[in-house]
């Protein structure tokens, strides 16, 4: 078995073993560190490393990451590739949204989207030469117009998150200024490995094998699978069991975690609702960690969105949440929390794309807003988890009625990035996210148990209950009512780190060519 810097577990120890064989199989050694020339026609294999909340699925991927590129094995992280050698071998940590690959990114594991790996970017040639630099391939190059302070601050940057375009505008520059377009990607590349594969439908896996000859996939198979999954089932579960490692030991932290206990709990057959929702008023009574809440906090969803199963119900909670504040109909007031929807620009806006998305206007993106910007349309928002998270830019809020009636729409610039409030959201919509402390909205999860539905052989509100609670990293709490405490006192901005915010992001002329 490989040592490494880490004791682990059995289970651990063995799936790394066979995650290594199949690696030395391709052609990488990570126990010599070492790697031999990709094959013209290579074996095509797909191993699956599941497990549920704490049995370590992220902590080996993230050890895997550190031994491959030992091994001098090259990350395509999609935001940069370097020149291609013959011998070279390359590694791509993927995750099917934004919101799930930035939580890898937390943890200094360079991860990126499935669709962003179908498309590389072009870069500036003088540019280019930071990049190189900065994935250690050439000396630290002297760039006109870029100090070495901003140069420095560069390198300091991609020590942290391991991203060219974060580092560039760490330097002070826009995804515009190095970025000068998007080319489909045409060559293979070489080994995938895929978080949260229990979100993958079908048509991505093919994909992915498509592209990737070794594939290891990262799953929870308690999680909630795609909406149109056939027969209800994860493409992991479609693989022969040889195929399936499994890691059952808990190992999120020594001492006993009762989010977690509480996640595991649902696997037994004998819970029903009544019996886990006694096994929360019993964790609450002992641990502060676990709050068995008679009302929605609405300080909290200001910052941490209160998770549901029914959309009627998140409505109806963002809608309590505004009057709570006593918000205008016809205006946000600043602190609100918006979620960004997607970016509606026309083909021709791809650079502006480019702006908003590198400075994390991505979608699933949690942003707090801070007013109205310079111009009629814009916003000034904090991008939540950004490291420069003061921006400005074109934006469509939205927010939703009950019933079939269209969304009201407070304001909105006639291109830009699109937002829907924050204050709640659905579960399914959480998967892959995580947040310090989560309320759940019970009395959804509740109807959802009187359904009786049957997922993939698991009842329908268990696998809802587990994503929801799962979401939380330090602190639970179960909502019991349908009630709404009144806040403590205004909406807050105070609490976000403040910095000048700059130029809007959009051209000059962006608007005289509409």
């Amino acid at each position: 078995m490989v040592q490494t810097a880490l004791t682990l577990s059995d289970d651990q120890a063995e799936a790394w073993d066979a995650v290594s064989d199949l690696l030395g199989k391709a052609g990488v050694n990570m126990l010599a560190g070492t790697t031999l020339p990709l094959k013209e026609q290579p074996l095509r294999s797909v191993l699956a490393v599941l497990g549920k909340a704490g049995s370590g699925k992220t902590l080996l991927l993230a050890e895997l990451f550190r031994a491959m590129r030992e091994a001098g094995v090259d990350i395509v992280s999609g935001d940069y590739e370097g020149k291609k050698r013959r011998d070279r071998r390359t590694l791509a940590i993927l995750a099917p949204t934004n919101k799930a690959a930035s939580v890898l990114r937390n943890r200094g594991v360079p991860a990126t989207t499935i669709h962003r790996i179908l498309y590389t970017p072009m870069y500036d040639p003088e540019y280019e030469k930071i990049a190189e630099w900065l994935a250690g391939n050439g000396e630290k190059p002297a760039i006109e117009g870029l100090t070495e302070v901003a140069l420095d601050r560069a390198f300091a940057s991609y020590q942290v998150n391991s991203s060219v375009p974060a580092a560039l505008a760490a330097a002070g520059l826009r995804g515009s200024d190095f970025i000068t377009g998007w080319k489909r990607r045409e060559d293979p590349l070489d080994i995938g490995f895929v978080d949260e594969s229990s979100m993958l439908d079908a048509k991505q896996f093919e994909d992915l094998q498509d592209i990737f000859p070794t594939l290891v996939l990262f799953g929870d198979p308690a999680q909630l699978p795609p909406v149109k999954a056939e027969g209800g089932k994860m493409v992991f579960e479609q693989l022969p069991e040889a195929r399936q490692l499994i890691l059952s030991r808990v190992h999120r932290q020594t001492a006993d975690n009762p989010i977690l206990d509480l996640a595991h709990a649902l696997a037994d057959p004998q819970i029903d609702f009544y019996a886990f929702e006694q096994l929360v008023a019993e964790a609450a009574q002992k641990d502060d960690r676990v709050v068995m809440a008679q009302r929605v906090e609405s300080d909290l969803m200001a910052r941490s969105p209160c998770l549901v199963w029914r959309n009627a119900t998140r409505i109806k909670l963002i809608h309590a949440f505004r009057n709570a504040f006593g918000a205008p109909v016809d205006e946000l007031l600043e602190g609100e929390p918006l979620v960004c929807d997607g970016i509606e620009l026309p083909a021709k806006h791809r650079k502006k794309r480019l702006d908003l998305e590198a400075r994390g206007l991505i979608k699933g993106a949690q942003v707090i807003y801070l007013g109205p910007g310079r111009k009629p349309g814009f916003s000034r928002l904090h991008v939540m988890g950004a490291e420069d998270p003061q921006v400005s830019a074109a934006s469509i809020v939205k927010i939703e009625l009950e019933g079939d009636e269209e969304p009201f729409i407070p304001f909105a610039a006639r291109m830009g990035a699109t937002f829907l409030h924050g204050a709640a959201v659905t579960i399914h919509k959480a998967q892959g996210s995580q947040w310090d402390t989560v309320q759940v909205f019970a009395p959804d999860i509740y109807a959802a148990s009187r359904m009786g539905r049957i997922e993939a052989g698991q009842p329908l509100w268990k696998r809802l209950a587990y994503v929801a609670i799962t979401r939380a990293e330090n602190r639970l709490c179960w909502v019991v009512r349908n009630r709404l405490a009144r806040p403590s006192g205004t909406l807050r901005t105070d609490d976000l780190i403040v910095a000048p915010v700059p130029l809007e992001l959009t051209a000059p002329q962006l608007e005289d060519e509409i």
